[in-house]
């Protein structure tokens, strides 16, 4: 069974009469065990995609299952076998790293006998545990997200959303990163689905990418398949996209100014 199944998945804002569409008809299968990627330019309709199979934003049309639960009529179920790190702040700064874990213990329901020993194993998993009782606004930015890992994945979910999840971090958080993610996938067959703008991070981390464009899918397939698609002698993943996404450094493919408001504060927390 596909953990993520996706139909023709369809977002529309606005009236009825000029309704403004950000997600065109997406399909997609990703097979347990998988870390998937999505590229597209700011104002692609990434985030809009995540939220809708995250549950935050209801779908204009289509369908879509999360581990075989539906998202539209068992949100529930999809909400309880995902984890998700968005690209805004999901922690608290007033409150110590085990504090943050206990909080979201609670929220998931998981049993008063095994919350110490799950939020110690969490913390020891993404190397937070010297710095358990430190508030988290001391915390570098890649401690932040790291905890945000250990958050999402406390009541260890067979799927794992990431949207940016290293957008802000410099080289050595970034990949500590990709290390963490690689390591959720080989100690626990997490599927990890994830968004992101650095190409050499999709190339390393995943097996198959899809790219999308005005809220299209324009292509999909692994890393080197793609590549093998530009006619570009040793093509890179930043040729994939430029192909792809018909030039980057157009206006119109930069994103609004609340895309690039919310892509700068992220990176200015995490920094």
């Amino acid at each position: 069974m596909a953990m993520i199944e996706i139909q023709e998945l369809t977002k529309c804002f606005g009236p009825k009469t000029a309704p403004k569409t950000a997600v065109d008809r997406f399909s997609l299968s990703v097979e347990p065990g998988e870390v998937f990627g999505l590229l597209g330019p700011n104002g692609a309709g990434k985030s809009t995609l995540i939220k809708m199979l995250t549950t935050l934003l209801p779908a204009s049309g289509g369908r879509a299952a999360i581990a075989g639960f539906d998202i539209g009529r068992q949100s529930a179920g999809v909400q309880r076998h995902i984890g998700y790190v968005p690209q805004a702040l999901s922690v608290d700064g007033n409150l110590t790293g085990y504090e943050n874990l206990l909080i979201l213990a609670k929220l998931y329901s998981v049993p008063r006998r095994q919350r110490l020993d799950r939020i110690h194993a969490a913390l020891h998993y993404v190397g937070l545990d010297a710095v358990a009782n430190r508030l988290v606004n001391t915390y570098s930015g890649g401690m932040i997200r790291r905890l945000e890992i250990a958050q999402a994945t406390l009541h260890r979910p067979p799927v794992l959303f990431l949207d940016e999840p290293t957008v802000g971090l410099d080289p050595v958080a970034r990949k500590t990163m990709w290390d963490l993610i690689l390591q959720l996938r080989r100690d626990y067959q997490t599927t990890v689905f994830l968004t992101t703008h650095f190409m050499e991070e999709a190339d390393v981390l995943c097996d198959r990418i899809a790219m999308l464009y005005n809220g299209q899918q324009v292509a999909m397939g692994t890393p080197a398949t793609l590549k093998a698609t530009v006619p570009h002698p040793e093509a890179t993943m930043d040729d994939v996209f430029i192909h792809y996404t018909r030039n980057p450094l157009t206006t119109d493919n930069e994103g609004s100014y609340r895309d690039t408001s919310t892509t700068r504060r992220t990176a200015k927390r995490l920094g």
